[in-house]
């Protein structure tokens, strides 16, 4: 699933391509905002992205689906 993230401030957004589904992010973002700490998403690459959730100006979550396999869409 794709997370787009706005920052404040920033006029460019960070995307990150994930493998949580949007209940986990969104779960992930509620709790770093009561704690005041750090929003972390992990890519499907195993990296992390660390975000401090107060300077979080919106996420945008794309649609879960299913990974692709073969040359595209037919």
């Amino acid at each position: 699933m794709e997370v787009k993230v706005g920052i404040q401030h920033i006029t460019r957004e960070l995307t990150v391509e994930t493998d949580d589904t949007a209940t986990q992010v969104i779960e992930a973002f509620q709790k770093a905002i009561a704690e005041d700490g750090l929003l972390t998403l992990t890519d499907t690459k195993g990296g992390s992205t660390l975000i401090r959730a107060a300077s979080v100006a919106y996420l945008d979550l794309g649609k879960e689906q299913p990974r692709r396999v073969g040359f595209g869409d037919i």
